[in-house]
């Protein structure tokens, strides 16, 4: 069963910087990739980045390329989001997703979701 918990939010300056992580405790083995979404106030979940199975393969928003970088753990069933250079707009709930393939998680298809943690930065 998939159980995906994330840690790391808080409160940060802009420019600042935060590392997200998600653990799949479900599991002892999965071979499905993973990704993180986000939620403004008054805002639909969006897509931020999404990393195969091997972590050979990673996909992000334009919105974050070149300042986040998904990376995961296979050993610790674990993914993590490092993020760089925050802006207020990056402000939101992130959520942790776990899906069959990137594109799956992209389009949010047959996803199981994190319960979320907020990321706050300040201007």
């Amino acid at each position: 069963q998939v159980q995906l918990v994330e840690s790391g939010g808080g409160l940060v300056q802009a420019g600042g910087s935060l590392r997200l992580s998600c653990a799949d405790s479900g599991r002892t083995f999965s071979r499905d990739a993973m990704g993180w979404f986000r939620q403004g106030s008054g805002k639909e979940r969006e897509f931020v980045a999404a990393i195969s199975w091997s972590g050979g393969t990673t996909s992000y928003s334009d919105s974050v390329k070149g300042r986040f970088t998904i990376s995961r753990d296979r050993a610790k069933n674990t993914v993590y989001l490092q993020m760089n250079s925050l802006k207020p707009e990056d402000t939101a709930v992130y959520y942790c997703a776990a899906s069959s393939t990137i594109t799956t998680i992209r389009r949010a298809s047959s996803v199981s979701w994190g319960q979320g943690t907020q990321v706050t930065v300040s201007s």
